[in-house]
Formats: structure tokens, sequence, C-alpha cells
């Protein structure tokens, strides 16, 4: 089994803090996500996850012009450069403080960050692509620094000829800079908002600027004489500017968090603290709209270049909207789980993901798209737990608020619901293969429950342990279930036989999770005290085991006494699962570490690392003891009282709570890995981590891996063969080079007729490689028919021995399954979609004028009454919808 999985995509987290950016050309927006960035393609539905990560979360993020070069700067005010089309970081600086505004030049020389209460111009780093320059050796430079306020800045804007630009501030002023010394220009403030100017901007022909502040008023500037100065006497220095006119929002007690201007269509969008965002027209100040879209404060408001999107950011529940106001409709729409994930599934066909947290939502996301396709609200507590039936069409959740309840995920309802004699909150699930039967654990009761699936009743309660049930099992060959239990043992029950035996294991700890193997003849079972041991199910004997305290251990919170070696909170796994082809486990714990151990000698293959964002406790090995105060650590010092805000100063969490408000995101999250699964194929696997569904692949695209290469595969000689019309050879050379783009060639460029003869003799060696191919290329290329026909001839004449070596194929089977799945369920829209509209078409009334116009005969007569006028030509047939 390959290893060499890499970060591919976040998903379950949609926006976290800071501002949201739109691509030059619109289609494109950027959102920070943690430590991470997010770039969401609205017009092709897709998102993904940039490979970069920050050592903290990302306050700010800017876009050059071209749309190539992304800077983000995290917290700390270091920053990374980014070349957005390659994906490759390019530099990384420190900028020496915290960012609380960025934003580059229209012209893409410049941009402009402010640091506290000043605002320093640095130059753009050339990339090689820039005709201006080769790589600097010192890619920031920075132009000028701009001192005047008295308070942190809040926004930066540029004029359109990158001469000036505009600068909010804190402190109740907007100022006028230019960026080189101009004659005749002196840097002007903008005084007279009562309350902290949110944003500053030019109007398209520069002549006005507008100015809007905290308290919901928005000033309109013009360069006018002074008050009292004749027109005939002025002077250059008579001239200046001022208030022309005044407005306000009038949103009652709430005050503006966010706005953002279109210079080219004059639209002015504000955010207010209450979730109501408003369109407004300028200069006239006219409402378009006023429309509530949250119940907590919009953070962040964006507009794209045509000004018909706006992108709204609020970061309390995680929540990303676009909207298009035109149409008043919703272009996007997400929203993360605002509470911890506790368990995550694969759907059989390895298409969505479904994750449920502790806010009691449970969520599907699609693998491809990357978005939250539908989000179940009917559990009233947290879910702890979900399962698959085994042909995907239904989910199983079970929750702490004592039921397990049966999901259709084709109409995306709840349609069977299953509750205990008593009140118990369930904590674990399994689920029999068939579909007809399921049981849960409760951490209350030592029993376990069994239900029928089709009426609903309670089966029977399985006795026998001695604590509460921390993890159920079935085998996939629906044979037997596995149980295990805090009482130090793990169960096997036979709950279809005439007699419902258990077989007891002895464990050394508590039973934190138990696997079954694909195969169902081996379990795997992780315990308190870091062990990890691999039980035979038919023999009830132990076949291997290894010491995972050093492997998993790593990270110490703010507030731990011990250091990250002797904590021990850590050193065990919480979750395992099997690989694809049981060969290999994957286990998470409460650390920042997932491992990837090999099954038969036990040795660790690979270790991930899930986040190196300092922002989380967990994430260092090392505390810094200058961080350490009189009063305890740093970070766990609440300075919510002396915000410069009433608003930021009131504390909102409930009295006597020791994690406070549940609606409240906590500020010192702990980094933990409750669930890991692999992908049904085999290729990727995902973790649900603390900050969010992270996604690793094995990304075989970018990398070369020849196969059994000699001196004579080049290709040229391989398509020197192809044109020689030897297929077999050359398909085989081509595969030994295993460059895709050369195997797709060849690939395409074999007959119909010939597929049988080239399958038939295909040597068992690549036949792992070609079932990979088709799969990808069943769902990549347009070629239906061309690609079926290659699976049939591979299932054909290799089935019996793909079956015969199940274990070896299990992965590439799967992704063979998962291509027919999808071409099947997308020729059957296709024929209903066809079927209502020939449906339609058949029902529309044909009027007797019409037809006589058009010389139409529907007379009963020999000739058409069976259809066989001959003389009805094709304007006419077209007309009746019969082409």
């Amino acid at each position: 089994m390959k290893t060499e999985f890499k970060f591919s995509n976040l998903l379950g987290t949609v926006y976290s803090r800071g501002n949201l950016l739109f691509a030059p050309d619109g289609t494109c927006l950027f959102s920070p996500v943690g430590n991470r960035v997010t770039v969401f393609d609205l017009v092709n539905n897709k998102s993904y996850t940039l490979p970069f990560a920050h050592r903290r979360n990302i306050a700010r993020l800017a876009l050059n012009p071209r749309g190539n070069l992304l800077l983000s700067v995290d917290e700390d005010g270091r920053a990374i450069l980014t070349n957005i089309p390659r994906r490759i970081v390019l530099y990384h600086f420190s900028f020496k403080g915290e960012i609380s505004a960025l934003a580059f030049s229209p012209s893409g020389r410049h941009f402009a960050a402010g640091i506290g209460r000043q605002i320093e111009v640095w130059h753009t780093p050339s990339t090689p692509d820039v005709a201006d320059g080769d790589l600097e050796f010192a890619p920031f430079v920075r132009h000028r620094v701009y001192t005047g306020h008295f308070d942190s800045v809040r926004s930066i804007e540029w004029s359109s000829d990158s001469r000036f630009f505009l600068s909010a501030s804190k402190d109740l002023t907007a100022k006028i800079w230019s960026l080189d010394p101009e004659e005749g220009f002196i840097p002007t403030t903008l005084g007279g908002h009562r309350q902290g100017v949110v944003g500053a901007w030019f109007s398209k022909d520069q002549e006005t600027i507008y100015t809007a502040s905290k308290d919901g008023a928005l000033f309109q500037w013009k360069y006018m004489l002074r008050p009292g100065v004749p027109e005939s006497e002025k002077m250059d220095d008579d001239m200046q500017w001022r208030i022309a006119e005044r407005h306000y929002f009038m949103q009652n007690n709430a005050h503006v968090t966010c706005a953002a201007f279109h210079a080219e269509s004059n639209l002015l969008v504000t955010g207010f603290s209450n979730g109501i965002f408003g369109i407004y027209e300028l200069p006239d100040f006219n409402t378009i709209q006023n429309l509530s879209i949250s119940q907590n404060d919009i953070d962040f408001v964006a507009i794209n270049k045509t000004g018909e999107w706006l992108a709204f950011g609020a970061s309390k529940l995680g929540q990303l909207l676009v909207w298009e106001w035109q149409s008043e409709s919703y272009i996007l729409k997400q929203q993360g789980h605002f509470d911890s994930t506790n368990s995550i599934v694969y759907s059989p066909d390895g298409q969505r993901i479904i994750t449920t947290a502790d806010d009691g939502k449970i969520k599907v996301w699609d693998v491809n798209s990357g978005f939250c396709i539908v989000t179940f609200t009917e559990h009233t507590s947290g879910v702890t737990a979900c399962e698959f039936a085994k042909r995907g069409n239904v989910l199983f959740t079970a929750s702490l608020d004592g039921s397990v309840r049966a999901w259709d995920l084709i109409r995306y309802r709840n349609f069977r619901t299953f509750t205990a004699p008593t009140r118990l909150s369930f904590s674990s699930l399994a689920v029999d293969p068939s579909g007809e039967v399921v049981c849960a654990g409760s951490i209350d009761s030592f029993d376990i429950h069994i239900w029928s699936v089709q009426t609903g009743q309670l089966l029977d309660q399985l006795s026998g342990h001695e604590g509460p049930v921390s993890s159920l099992s079935f085998a996939p060959n629906g044979g037997s279930l596995v149980s295990g239990s805090w009482d130090h043992t793990v169960r096997i029950w036979n709950i279809f036989a005439r007699t419902q035996t258990s077989e007891p294991l002895q464990l050394m700890s508590d039973v934190l999770c138990v696997a079954f193997r694909p195969d169902s003849k081996q379990i795997a079972v992780t315990t308190l005290d870091g062990q990890l041991t691999f039980w035979s199910v038919s023999d009830a004997t132990q076949t291997g085991g290894l010491d995972a305290r050093r492997d998993v251990s790593g990270g110490r919170n703010i507030s731990d006494r011990r250091t990250a070696a002797n904590v021990a909170g850590t050193k065990s796994f919480n979750t395992v699962t099997y690989s694809a082809d049981g060969s290999c486990v994957l286990a998470g714990g409460n650390s920042k570490y997932i491992c990837l151990y090999d099954v038969q000698s036990g040795v660790m293959l690979k270790k991930f690392t899930v986040s190196v964002n300092l922002s989380l406790d967990g994430t260092q090995e090392f505390l810094n003891s200058k961080l350490l105060t009189e009063a305890g650590p740093q970070g766990l010092i609440d300075t919510q009282g002396e915000a410069s805000d009433l608003e930021d100063r009131i504390d909102h969490a409930l009295p006597g709570a020791t994690r406070g408000d549940a609606s409240v995101r906590k500020t010192r999250p702990e980094v933990r890995v409750p669930a890991v699964a692999f992908a049904p194929t085999g290729r990727a696997f995902c973790a649900a981590s603390t900050e969010g569904l992270l996604i690793y692949s094995l990304d075989s695209l970018l990398q070369f891996d020849p196969f059994d290469l000699d001196v004579t595969v080049t290709p040229s000689s391989t398509l020197e063969t192809l044109s020689q019309r030897d297929y077999l050879k050359a398909i085989v050379m081509a595969f030994r080079l295993n460059e895709r783009t050369l195997i797709r060639r060849v690939y395409e460029a074999i007959p119909t007729t010939d597929i049988t003869l080239v399958v038939k003799d295909m040597p068992a060696v690549y036949l792992a490689r070609l079932l990979r191919f088709v799969a990808v290329q069943a769902d990549e290329s347009p070629h239906l028919e061309f690609n079926l026909l290659w699976i049939e001839a591979l299932l054909s004449n290799h089935g019996r021995y793909l079956k015969d070596n199940a274990g070896i194929f299990a992965a590439e089977l799967r992704s063979v399954q998962k291509a027919v799945g999808r071409i099947q369920a997308d020729l059957a829209r296709l024929a209903d979609d066809n079927v209502y509209a020939i449906d339609y078409l058949l029902a529309q009334p044909v009027v007797e004028d019409q037809v006589e116009s058009q010389g139409l005969d529907f007379g009963m007569d020999d000739d058409n009454a069976n259809g066989t006028d001959e003389d009805m030509d094709d304007e006419e047939e077209e007309w009746l919808g019969l082409d």
C-alpha cells in the first residue's frame, strides 16, 4: 500500500476571521479558514484549500491586481507570499507587528499595510513571469512609513491612479496620503465623526470621498471653498476638503461592523452588529435592500469586480454567504459546525462524507466540490456516532438526546427514530451490513440495545459488560458484533444465532475503540494505556500489538504543569480504522499526530501532523517561559475588560458553567482528532480535527513514478510502437513510464474492436494500474461507451483473478464501482429529464386551425392513420415535436 498521502483539502470550515477577497475576474472567493486559505470557485461550484499553513490564524489577505500573488498575514504579523496559479509559497516575511489593514495598489507595484497606528508602503515582490525584472535578492523592500493616526488603522483604499490612498482609523478620523511627495499636496485629515471610522473610499472620478463610522454616520466630502471666502478672491489655500452631506443608517441600537464601496456602480454595502446588511446607492443615499442574514455580527463584506456579488463572513457561527443582489438569490451559502466534530464516515461510493458534532447537526459534504449539500437538525443534543447501511442510501446516527435516527439520503428526511425504554445518552453505534438491525451503546447503561430497522421496535438488550460501552462494530460479512467497554474487555457477540453468546477478550485497560478488518477476520483495539492490539476473531487470540504511547504523544497545553513527554492525556488513540485492503491501520487521539501502522509488522509507516497552528492548545512541544506571568499563562489572562468598546467589554457567557456559553467559540481550543476514516477507494483518508475536516490523498498527478523502466522505453519509442498498431506493447510501455498524458494518448488510440484482445493478454502486474486509470477516465473523460467497454473487458477476462486477489485489488475495484455508479446515476437522471420533456411535448394541444394552415391532414385514411405520411416535411415534423 502506498503511504505518500499529502494534504489536499479542508472541509467543515468555511470562514474563521479576517477579510474576504474576490479574484480580479470575480469568479473565485478567497476565505481565511484558521491558519489556511480556502478558494471557492463560484462558477464551477468547487473549492480547494491552498497547501501552505501559517503558525497562527490568518488576520489579513490581499491579492495583487493580476490575481497571481496572494499575500496572507497572520495575527503575529508573519506573512506568506503565494503564487496562486502554481500554489507555491514564494517568500516568508515578518512585519514585526499585528496587521489591521492590507491593500495592493491598482498598478500592482506597491502595497500598503496598517501596522498599529502606522502605515507602511512596500514594493511588491516581482515574480519570474513579470517583464520588469527577475527575482530580487531582498523581495520585500519598504518604500515609506506614514505616521499621523493616534489609534489602529481600520482600512486602506487606493486611488485609481495609485498616487494617493485613504486610511480610516479608530481615532475618529480618515486621512489622505500621497505615495510620493507631490507638489502642493499636504496630507489631509478628515475629522468630524463621533466614533471610529470603519472605511473611507474615493468616488470613481475621485472628486468625492465617502467615510462611514461605527455609529452609522456616512459623510460625503468634496473639495470646495472655505466658508466666507468670495469666489472672486479665492486662492489655492482657500480650497479644502469639507463635508458636503451627512447621512445616517438608522439601525436602532446596532452599529456598523463592516462596509464596502463599489465605485463603478456607486454601491455602498454595510454590515451591522445585529446580522442585517444594507445596500445603498450613492450619492443620493437611496436604500436598495435591507436583509437579515445572521443572528450575530457580520464581520466582513466584499464586492466583486462587476458589483453583482456580495460576500459576507460571520465568524461567530462560521458562516459564509455570497449574495447576488439584483436577482436576490444566494450564489453560496455555507456554514461549518460551530462545535467540535465527534464522528465522520464515508459513503460507500466515496462521494460524500458525513460529519456529526456537539452542536446537534449532521452535515453531508460533497468530496468533489467541497461544499455542504444538506444539514440535518432534528437531534436536540450532541450527535456522537454515525454509520451507513451497506448500499449507502440510509444513514444512522446516535445522539446524547437519547435517540438513534435513520435518515433517507435520497429524499433527505428522517424516516425512523429508535429509543430505549429509559432515557439514555447513546455514545456508540453499529449497523448490520444488510441494514436490517441497528445497535447502540451508552455511557449511562452497560447494555447494548438492538432495534429492527423495518419496524423500529427494540429487539433485545445484550447484557454482559460491567462498564459503559465505548465502541461498537459489526463485521463486514455480518456474522458477528464486537463491543468494547470500560470494564477492560472486548466481547464478540453472535446476535443472529439461536443462543446469543459472547466471547470476552481481556485487556489491561479501558477500551476506547474497536474496528473490524474488511475481511472480518481480525479486529484492532485501542486502550487507555496507549496500546494498540490485534485479535483474531475466529480464535479469540491476540495476534499482534504495539505500544503507541511515544508515537501519539505530542503537544503541551498552555496550562499543563507537566512537559509534553509526561502528560498522560495525550498518550492513547481514541479512534482507529483499517485501510481498504486491510494491510494498514490509521489511528488518532487527543494530540496533533495521526499515525499509520503496518498491521503485519507493527511498524509505523508514516506520522501526519494535523496542525502547526499556535492559536490552538497542544501544538507546541515546549512552552516559552517568558509568556508565564505572575497571574498564570499569558494566553489565559482575560483581557476582555480592557477593550476600548463597551460591547466588547461585556461578558455574555453563562455564569457557573465551566465551558461557558455553548454558542460561543472557545478562545483556546485544543488540537485533537476525534475521528478518522479511509475512503472506500483507499486513495484518500479524512480526519476530523479542531480546525475542520482534513482530507489527505495520494496525489499521483504531479510526480513521475516510473515502473520497471529500461533504456528502450521512451515516449518517442512508445508512440512509434503505437503507430505500428502494436497496441498491447504500446500501453505496457506507457504504464512503465507512468506519464499520465502519454497513457491517455495510447489508451484513446486503441480501436474499440481491439480492446478485448489487448485486455486479454495484459500482464497481471499491470492490472492494478490499468483498473485505476480506467476508473479515473470514466470519471473525467466524456467517452462514456469507450470507458465502459474497457471496464467490461477487464471484468470479463480477469474477473476470477481479481476475485481471488480481492485484498490486493480492493481499492481499484472500489474506484471502478464508484465510477460505474456515477455513470449510472447520471444516465438515469438524463433519462428521467428526457421522459419529462417528451411527456410535456406530447401533452401540448394541437389546434385544428393551425394544423390546417400547415397543410396537414389528420383524417383517418389508410396512408396516415398509422403515421406514415411520406409527404410530411422536416419543418412540419419539428413543429409537431416529432423531430
